[in-house]
């Protein structure tokens, strides 16, 4: 089975519309954990992922300390090599080894150890895209940090290099050493702010847009209830969330409910909606969802396929006006 693919600009890069995200295969013992995870059940997802032609991973070193990286090499190793999907991590957000729960540092120092320690937990010599996860509080300048990059994508140890939760700024500082291949910002239906500077700017320097939380972690899902939010285990990281809680819990849930008649019309689940809004954007190249199990990714392709209408964009926009969910504007443009 194959997925609707784009390709980013020079890189040479094609990726599938949906690729799987690896943050919450990163398991316990860590601040942002989503409760226990079977690495088994991971490896298990990849397998399914790729069956349904998903060809990348989006994972970090800081999901799960780690953990997510080596069970990602895990699951390559099983596959034969011809059907081993793209790795994407990223680099600059570290940990306190001796305090698991302490939060995470943004720390640029280091850059190519951090790399090499990622390439050993990924059981791999290449890495297809290396992006800065966050912009540092700790470590060189941009201009430093970014040269290292293309530096590296220079000498073929990483294929493409790429910028996270980054703004218009930094993007075009970046851009004048050297080509930035990707952008990973967030956009979702309750974060739409993404969608007009950062994917203008993208589509107008032949940089791919790689979306991250179009589900905001499950809220968008269509499986969610306030009964359900309650039943989550105390160690998942969103029982703490403001989003999971209160008067923006409530807006979303009323959002989503907005969006049951148009999946039943395309004859699809709610997630395929809110995942074929994001990639309607025009500039957005794919988007990342994530699962945890096989199970969660089975309507993967049909959210790939989806193509919203006016008719259909148009009531979107009138739910997200009417429940005041998220903010952002209110369709893609």
């Amino acid at each position: 089975m194959t997925l609707p693919t784009r390709s980013i600009g020079p890189s040479g890069l094609e990726l599938s519309r949906i690729g799987l995200g690896a943050w919450a295969i990163g398991g316990l013992g860590w601040e942002h954990a989503w409760g226990a995870q079977d690495d088994d059940d991971s490896i298990a997802t990849v397998r399914r992922a790729v069956e349904l032609g998903v060809t990348w991973i989006d994972t970090a070193p800081v999901y799960g300390h780690g953990h997510s990286e080596r069970v990602i090499g895990r699951a390559l190793a099983d596959l034969p090599e011809a059907d081993r999907p793209l790795v994407f991590t990223k680099a600059g957000v570290l940990w306190d080894p001796q305090d698991h729960d302490a939060p995470p540092t943004r720390d640029l120092r280091r850059l190519r150890a951090q790399v090499e320690a990622s390439m050993r937990r990924l059981g791999t010599d290449r890495i297809d895209l290396l992006q800065v996860h966050c912009p540092p509080d700790l470590g060189p300048a941009l201009e430093d940090y970014w040269g290292e990059l293309v530096a590296l994508r220079a000498a073929g140890t990483v294929g493409a290099i790429g910028l996270s939760n980054h703004d218009v700024d930094q993007l075009e500082r970046a851009e004048r050493i050297g080509h930035v291949d990707t952008l990973q910002p967030p956009l979702s239906l309750l974060r739409r702010e993404a969608g007009t500077d950062l994917v203008r700017w993208c589509s107008a320097h032949g940089t791919g847009v790689i979306c991250y939380s179009p589900l905001e972690s499950g809220l968008l899902s269509g499986e969610f209830s306030v009964e359900r939010i309650n039943r989550l285990p105390a160690d998942d990281w969103r029982r703490g969330s403001a989003q999971f809680q209160g008067d923006p819990l409530h807006r979303t849930l009323r959002l989503v409910d907005a969006l049951r008649p148009i999946a039943d019309r395309h004859r699809v689940s709610v997630d395929a909606i809110a995942i074929a809004w994001v990639l309607a954007w025009p500039g957005v190249t794919a988007a990342i969802v994530g699962a945890r199990r096989p199970k969660q990714v089975n309507g993967w392709p049909a959210a790939a396929e989806v193509r919203l209408d006016s008719r259909d964009l148009s009531q979107i926009a009138t739910a997200l006006k009417t429940t005041g969910a998220g903010s952002g504007p209110l369709q893609p443009a």
